[in-house]
């Protein structure tokens, strides 16, 4: 099939081509120097002659023959027979030497041969054609034949990555056999547990980091935020070399259903449907979480590295933004009430670095009232309170004129408690 659908039409509209530009090499470059042969020899001369009684004419002004009036006229008519003589002329025409025609020859033969090259090195010679619908399919069977959580842990750690990998330090692995051999025998102790998962995760052991966070989760039931969620998705993954199981896809599932806008779950969403033929879904979902995001959130910088190709891949015109144009848009509601959830310096850490890009742009830039109000319930929840009041009176002069606004701000004042 690939012989008659492509690379015989590709064959002879080359030939053609390359015909053509050979076929015009071999006539010979046509070149216009001048009247020359029997005609033009006739038609030279005879310009000539109108030359020379120009001169004749001027020379029998200066001996007084003729009067000026009379070599005017007589100027008048020889310039004009000029003119027609050299108007009529016919240039002759002289084909190009025989060497530059065979090396216009060599040079076609030449760019042919280096085009094939070049498509054998780069190109995907004999790949079989993929309609739209066939690409869906095998995007959704990729996606159905994945490996497990197990298989791809198992895979990982017999690869040449994960066994290149620092051995941690005797002194600090004795320490981590003392915790699990306690928490072994206290199966309830969740800060032990939530402790386990990290320095599990520290050492690269995130296959048992993972195991330890989901029994993290189990102990605290209904109680368990989506950071702790997150938590979990990364350490399966990270676990698996980076692969998104169908057991880490649950879980980011979860994450997603309990905050849409969870900047890890869009992610890690994206990332799985990368590895599974669906780069074009990666895109969407990638350029709109880059466009949300503050420069130093971790995902940011992959994003930045690929989502070119992704678009390509896509079909879809997309230029890269500036790094600083990222995160404009300050902390959302969902941020807020995900930080609400989180401990006192979780909360700090994660509002932190919004709160003072979003303050930035707003004392440089302005904003409509909405980045104002957010601005000022995030400092209510980092306890920054003489800022907060600050910024509200900022905000009330900023928008003194506009009622509806105006509105806005007080009422995120209100929610943080600075207004009755």
């Amino acid at each position: 099939m690939q012989l008659w659908s492509f690379w015989l039409p590709a064959a002879l509209i080359t030939l053609i081509v390359a015909g053509l530009v050979v076929l015009g090499f071999w006539r010979g470059m046509r070149l216009r120097l001048g009247p020359t042969g029997a005609d033009g020899a006739g038609e030279k001369r005879e310009m000539r002659i109108y030359a020379q009684q120009l001169r004749e004419i001027e020379r029998d002004l200066a001996r007084g023959a003729v009067s000026p009036d009379e070599a005017g006229r007589m100027r008048t008519e020889i310039s004009r027979r000029l003119l027609e003589a050299d108007r009529t002329a016919r240039p002759a025409i002289v084909a190009a030497p025989v060497p530059a025609r065979w090396l216009g020859l060599a040079l076609v033969v030449l760019a042919v041969v280096v085009a094939g090259l070049v498509y054998l090195r780069e190109g995907a010679p004999m790949y079989p054609d993929q309609p739209l619908v066939q690409r869906h399919a095998e995007a959704a069977r990729m996606h159905a034949e994945r490996q497990s959580q197990a298989e791809l842990e198992a895979a990982w750690l017999a690869s040449p990555e994960r066994a290149g990998q620092p051995e941690p330090d005797a002194e600090f692995m004795a320490l981590m056999e003392q915790l699990r051999a306690a928490l072994a025998s206290r199966p309830l102790d969740l800060q032990g547990h939530r402790l386990l998962a990290r320095n599990e995760a520290n050492i690269g052991n995130h296959a048992a980091a993972a195991q330890a966070q989901r029994h993290v989760i189990e102990l605290l039931g209904d109680e368990a935020t989506v950071a702790e969620q997150v938590i979990l998705a990364e350490q399966l993954i990270l676990a698996a070399g980076g692969e998104v199981s169908p057991e880490a896809e649950r879980v980011v599932e979860g994450i997603l259903r309990r905050d849409p806008r969870n900047g890890p779950g869009r992610y890690y969403t994206g990332l799985m449907f990368a590895q599974t033929g669906r780069p074009d879904l990666t895109f969407r979902l990638w350029r709109t979480l880059l466009e949300e995001s503050r420069p130093d959130a971790p995902w940011v910088p992959h994003i930045r590295a690929t989502i070119e190709e992704l678009a390509a891949i896509a079909g879809v015109r997309y230029t890269l933004p500036p790094l600083a144009a990222q995160g404009a848009r300050g902390p959302s509601d969902a941020d807020m009430a995900a930080a609400m959830e989180m401990s006192e310096e979780e909360r700090a850490e994660m509002i932190g670095a919004m709160v003072e890009g979003l303050s930035a742009r707003l004392g440089t830039q302005g904003g409509p009232a909405g980045d104002w109000a957010r601005l000022i319930s995030a400092l209510g929840v980092l306890g920054q309170d003489a800022r907060a009041r600050a910024i509200w009176n900022e905000a009330r002069t900023v928008f003194a004129d506009q009622p509806d606004q105006m509105r806005v701000i007080d009422e995120a004042a209100r929610g943080a408690g600075y207004l009755d």
